[in-house]
């Protein structure tokens, strides 16, 4: 039980994974699904930032110069894919902002049931 309490950031990335997939499923706000994908995307990243951290690990630019014992560095990698993926995860939220913008032009409305009924009716 306390190894399961102790991997919280593990326990917190569940519960926003949850949250975020339960924004874009159940909600019919365009604005909302968006906010949804968005918490969905930061437990992915905190996800993948807290399996690069060892235990005792320390920054890779720490250098011992030969004294002592090989410090053990965390893995940096995944960390800079993240802020790759940060920058990605900005710019489709810009351009989906952008959609929904047009579509509350085109509609009325950003409603997801509004919008198909305007849809059948023009059919």
């Amino acid at each position: 039980m306390i190894e399961l309490l102790a991997k919280y950031n593990y326990w917190i990335v569940i519960i926003l994974l949850t949250t975020g997939l339960y924004g874009v499923m159940a909600r019919k706000n365009l604005i909302k699904k968006i906010i949804g994908l968005n918490v969905f995307q930061t437990a992915v990243l905190l996800f993948y930032v807290s399996m690069s951290k060892i235990e005792g690990g320390t920054a890779p630019i720490l250098l011992n110069h030969g004294h002592g014992p090989q410090p053990v560095f965390d893995n940096p990698l995944p960390q800079v894919l993240m802020l790759t993926a940060i920058v990605v995860g900005i710019s489709t939220t810009a351009v989906a902002l952008t959609f929904v913008t047009r579509i509350y032009r085109e509609y009325g409305t950003i409603e997801e049931d509004q919008i198909l009924e305007l849809n059948k009716q023009n059919d």
